[in-house]
């Protein structure tokens, strides 16, 4: 509301003195007048914020901001004082409203106005839409921050859909130190965000990842240069306060040199991973700067481990990754950083043996060492269990021999071990029942023997338990069905487990979306308590999760191999997209399991090569999410339900080589597959397949009679 001017408060002290002169006129008359009096006050004021909403009807005495004498109903207080006195948008400095969810709704114009803000944090609101321009008037803006983050939305809500049209207005912001924009798109604005921000003289933090930036930096060796290109050349560069430098997950491209770097003496934070840029500095180079985090991965680094590096006395994260590194891992590489935490060398061709790491040899702190899908050969160091800190290991898809360290058992904050994909061999060590924090376990595709520990029944935290493609024997134990209440993941396909499904495997798995025991020798009948595999119930939106959102594991990513649809395909991020049930060849009989049609969440359903009878029930129906079914080579009976024509999402079927009978139905989504779907069928019948059925010439004779009866009776000749 706006301040009430001299002259009103003028009128109403006249008015409260009539009321006083006047108390011996009639309580009616006084009730009119008063209320006459108050309507003409409203009136006469302006109020933009409807603060006078209440005051209609005639009892005025509970009107809001008036007061009245008891018994008279004389109004002997009228206040209407400015709760905000001072406008927001002229004193305010400090606002934050980030982690909040306007859900997907466009940033206000009004931040604009708010002329004196030195601090705006709207970072995760779940806004969309253009950011305003209008921004640029925010001249004494020291911190800006509109970031969204994908983990902090499930299903990427409104992630990437805010966006930039015009860059110009952020030249007026002068006094900008922070700019947090990760997963705005910029790509409207081409090359004019690097002019820019070149027009930002002290900024020392800048996001921009996820950005969909795209462009080259040019190699300063280019014989001509346009301005625009100098620009782009010198844009790194150009910063001398910045401290922290994020252009990740961008489609930048280029050579970086020393002269990039040269004046960038304050740089703690270097992101330029997941681009397509290309390191060329001399071998003696000395950076100017310390870092604490440097993120290369996809980077072109070279053949050999950056000579530099050594310089970095204070790094405390390390990425690596898909660098095209292709030597061996230098010994003076561990004792880089007494504070390294985090190291990621995947992903290259780094080659040798891991080092026999001696105390005061490694990083006393490390949480995090990936040296996945490399040409690693020789076994796992009895001194991997020194590093005690370690929550992370990864040392997948290498080429590692031996035996599994019983000293991991030291490692005892481990949350994720992946030793899958190599040539390990041995028994799986007691000692792994130790590590209670652990969440992810993969030892798949290994040469491991012997029966599953008990001791791994003390892991109730497990998430993931992948022993997959080895050559473990014994019965699968029960007590996986009891211990593992979160698991989401079993694998145990393609081993030598034997023995009947027991029903208390199954009953307690209430959070397994993957339950894989393909290729090994159980028997017996599939048990009824598969229905308690609740996860499975629900159907799914099609969201994508991570497993993991707390500490160092969140960085490792899931990823989880699958054998559907005649294909092999590997899910990571996608991975909750898998509902999955596989029990292809085993020597499972009794008839198909009627309570799997209850399982309305399933993805993936394969049974087959087995010995399971009876009917496919018409409940199939049911299982709306359902892109790939297999019962093939079984012994099921009876007609294909024609049900089944309403899985729309069904994209792979397979049910040859059983005793179905009758004639297909094919018809809606049924009629979208082809005869090999069907074949080996004897008794089957009909489209797609060449063999007719018996009555079909006959009921086709049957329509072609009945269409010429019905044509004839229309044209009035019967």
């Amino acid at each position: 509301m706006e301040r009430i001017p001299v002259f009103i408060l003028v009128i109403l002290y006249f008015i409260s003195i009539e009321i006083a002169c006047n108390g011996h006129t009639h309580i009616n008359n006084n009730v009119q007048s008063e209320q006459k009096a108050l309507i003409d006050i409203k009136s006469g004021l302006t109020d933009p914020n409807n603060r006078l909403s209440s005051w209609e009807g005639s009892n005025y005495c509970y009107w809001q901001w008036i007061g009245c004498e008891n018994g008279t109903g004389f109004v002997v207080s009228i206040d209407l004082r400015n709760p905000y006195p001072y406008s927001l948008e002229n004193y305010l400095k400090y606002l934050d409203l980030s982690f909040n969810s306007f859900k997907a709704i466009p940033i206000s114009q009004f931040f604009g106005s708010m002329k004196n803000l030195i601090y705006l944090n709207l970072s995760n609101c779940g806004f969309i839409g253009a950011i305003p321009s209008n921004l640029g008037n925010l001249s004494n803006l020291q911190y800006l921050d509109f970031s969204s983050d994908y983990t902090y939305y499930n299903k990427f809500e409104h992630s990437n859909d805010l966006f930039i049209e015009n860059i110009e207005w952020m030249t007026s912001l002068v006094s900008l130190k922070h700019l947090g924009a990760n997963y705005v798109n910029l790509s409207m604005v081409g090359s004019q965000w690097v002019e820019v921000l070149n027009k930002l003289p002290i900024l020392t933090e800048l996001h921009l990842d996820h950005c969909s930036l795209f462009g080259s930096i040019p190699s300063p060796s280019s014989v001509k240069l346009t301005s625009l290109v100098c620009s782009i050349l010198s844009f790194i560069g150009n910063f001398c306060n910045l401290k922290y430098l994020d252009l990740s997950y961008n489609r930048l491209s280029g050579t970086l040199t020393e002269q990039q770097f040269w004046k960038l003496s304050n740089l703690e934070y270097l992101y330029i991973d997941s681009n397509s840029f290309r390191l060329d500095v001399s071998s003696n180079w000395t950076p100017p700067f310390q870092l604490k985090y440097l993120s290369m991965g996809s980077c072109h680094i070279g053949l050999a481990f950056p000579a530099w590096l050594p310089s970095q006395k204070y790094l405390i994260y390390l990425d690596l990754s898909n660098a095209s590194i292709s030597n061996s891992i230098p010994n003076w590489f561990w004792n880089i950083s007494f504070n390294l935490e985090y190291v990621i060398l995947s992903h290259n061709q780094l080659q040798g043996h891991l080092p026999n790491l001696n105390i005061g040899e490694f990083p006393p702190n490390l949480h995090f060492l990936s040296l996945s899908r490399n040409l690693i050969t020789g076994t796992i160091p009895n001194s991997i269990g020194r590093l005690s800190s370690l929550e992370v290991i990864d040392f997948s898809s290498n080429n590692l021999i031996g035996s599994i360290p019983s000293t991991i058992n030291n490692c005892s904050h481990l949350m994720v071990l992946d030793l899958g994909n190599n040539s390990l061999s041995g028994r799986i060590p007691k000692s792994l029942g130790q590590l209670q924090l652990l969440k992810s376990l993969h030892l798949n595709r290994n040469k491991l023997s012997g029966e599953i520990p008990s001791s791994l029944q003390n892991l109730t935290s497990l998430d993931v338990l992948d022993l997959s493609y080895n050559n473990l024997s014994g019965h699968i134990p029960a007590w996986i069905g009891t211990t593992f209440a979160s698991l989401v993941i079993l694998n145990l396909r393609s081993n030598m487990f034997f023995g009947r499904l027991l029903p208390s495997l199954l009953s307690n798995l209430s959070s397994v979306h993957v339950l894989d025991l393909a290729q090994n020798n159980m028997m017996g009948e599939i048990p009824v308590t598969l229905v308690e595999l609740k996860a499975m119930t629900q159907e799914r939106d099609m969201g994508i999760y991570s497993l993991y959102e707390n500490g160092s594991s969140y960085k490792y990513e899931e990823r989880l191999i699958v054998i559907t649809k005649g294909l092999i395909l590997e899910y990571t991020r996608a991975l909750s997209l898998v509902v999955s049930i596989d029990l292809f060849d085993n020597n499972l009989s009794g008839e198909f399991p009627k309570g799997m049609t209850k399982l309305f969440g399933l993805v993936f359903l394969n049974l087959s090569m087995n010995h399971i009878t009876g009917q496919i029930p018409e409940s199939i129906s049911k299982l709306h999410q359902l892109s790939s079914l297999d019962l093939s080579s079984n012994n099921l009976f009876g007609s294909i339900p024609p049900s089944m024509s309403s899985l729309l999402f069904l994209g792979y079927l397979n049910l040859s080589n059983n005793n179905f009978s009758g004639k297909i139905p094919f018809i809606r989504h049924m009629s979208t597959f082809t005869d090999s779907a069907f074949t080996r069928n004897p008794n089957l019948c009909g489209a797609p397949l060449v063999i007719k059925c018996q009555n079909e010439d006959l009921d086709k004779r049957l329509l072609l009679r009945t269409k010429s009866m019905v044509a004839m009776l229309i044209n009035g000749f019967i």
